[in-house]
């Protein structure tokens, strides 16, 4: 991903996470956000999310389960600075769901117009399938020396 696109998914990122400070939800810290079976959500997440996501997470073992978030130790975010837009925007607060919503909608909008100015094409799929694949397009790439799997857009 160059360098212009990464800062601009990152204003996305910052959009969003004022947009959730103003509406102020509650959060209890439970953790609910990454354990996704448990509590029967799942987190998707764009190429785009990925490849950022990817280029700063913590070492992580795979396979990834569609059950819960690798990065969660001790109910905590280990990759708070990269996390994707479902991770800004979800609390589980019953008062903040549709503004949430709201937020989430048009960051998502935000998002597919910078894949298409930068002709990056569009992908949208859960979490684990971006962690256990390696790539947003083709086979599994191989990781790093840190773990990481890189996600070329090009």
């Amino acid at each position: 991903m160059n360098s212009e696109l990464r800062r601009r998914v990152f204003e996305v990122y910052a959009a969003a996470d004022a947009a959730v400070a103003a509406a102020g939800p509650r959060c209890d810290a439970s953790g609910r956000c990454c354990r996704f079976k448990e509590y029967g959500h799942t987190l998707f997440i764009s190429h785009l999310e990925a490849e950022v996501l990817l280029d700063a997470a913590p070492h992580y073992e795979r396979p990834v389960s569609a059950d819960f978030c690798p990065f969660q130790v001790d109910n905590l975010c280990t990759a708070r600075g990269p996390r994707p837009l479902g991770c800004r925007v979800y609390f589980c607060d019953p008062a903040y769901q549709e503004t949430g919503n709201a937020i989430t909608e048009t960051c998502l909008r935000q998002l597919k117009d910078l894949a298409e100015e930068f002709d990056a094409g569009w992908r949208y799929a859960p979490l684990h399938v971006f962690l256990n694949e390696g790539s947003g397009r083709g086979p599994a790439a191989a990781p790093d020396s840190d773990g990481r799997i890189p996600l070329p857009l090009t």
